[in-house]
């Protein structure tokens, strides 16, 4: 199985440097990975020669100040540079008389756009008529459609069963162009590990959008705060009894390869 984690962040300011994350994906038979820009920065400097210095072995999803007048050009500047999608929030507008403006350029670009952002947002008409409109971008929506952002804690009772704002979510899934990101199961779970009471999130992700529209990324280097990058790839991948070797095949690496060429 080629497996590929689609959402790592590496930095030198910040997290951990890219040989760090060459080396969680050798020990864990990784064979490709997405670096992911945090939010604490729109310098994609590092990313990109990252991806030049390991060819084949990363992709490149960029941030850009869109509140800044040259945020278009900045999109464009690191799309040159061989960026492949852009991450924003599911609230973030562009000023001006589109409030589109940033999402369409990556649109007409072929960029992807990796979002996140709360549940309510990704759940609202508003952000549905947003997917409508967008029809050529495909767009990620991670962490479980933010459930793995913001699921615990102070918000587990809202977010609990009948699981409503989830199915509010799932219910994007009849727009082709939509995608979902699962990550860990302790982004969902209450500690300690192994998890015992683990939520279907995933199994009802799994069932809205299938395999092909699924893909896992393991939320490194935040995740080794939970259960740590191993786990967060085959705990996971051992919850998911109801899919098939070939479900497993996309959802672990499939999905990610049709979405992104790194490079090729």
């Amino acid at each position: 199985m080629i497996i590929v984690d689609s959402h790592v962040h590496s930095a030198l300011h910040i997290y951990e440097p890219i040989e760090i994350v060459l080396a969680q994906m050798d020990l864990n038979a990784v064979n490709k990975t997405v670096l992911v820009q945090s939010t604490t920065t729109t310098d994609n400097s590092y990313l990109i020669e990252s991806s030049i210095r390991f060819r084949d072995k990363f992709a490149v999803v960029c941030r850009v100040n869109i509140d800044d007048p040259n945020g278009l050009n900045a999109l464009e500047f690191n799309r040159k540079s061989g960026v492949e999608g852009i991450r924003l929030r599911n609230f973030q507008r562009s000023p001006g008389s589109d409030p589109l403006a940033i999402w369409r350029h990556a649109e007409r670009m072929g960029l992807s756009a990796s979002v996140g952002g709360p549940p309510d947002v990704f759940a609202s008409s508003e952000f549905q008529k947003l997917v409508k409109e967008l029809p050529d971008l495909k767009i990620i929506m991670e962490h479980l459609g933010g459930m793995g952002e913001f699921a615990l804690g102070d918000h587990t009772q809202r977010f609990g069963p009948p699981y409503n704002e989830f199915k509010r979510i799932l219910r994007l899934s009849k727009y082709p162009n939509i995608y979902m990101k699962i990550h860990g199961m302790g982004e969902i779970c209450d500690p300690p590990f192994p998890y015992v009471d683990i939520p279907p999130f995933v199994e009802m992700a799994y069932d809205a959008f299938g395999p092909k529209r699924l893909m896992w990324g393991s939320d490194f280097p935040p995740v080794s705060l939970r259960e740590g990058y191993r786990n967060a790839l085959r705990f996971t991948m051992d919850q998911m009894g109801y899919c098939n070797e070939n479900d497993l095949e996309w959802i672990f690496g499939k999905t990610a390869l049709s979405v992104y060429s790194f490079g090729h």
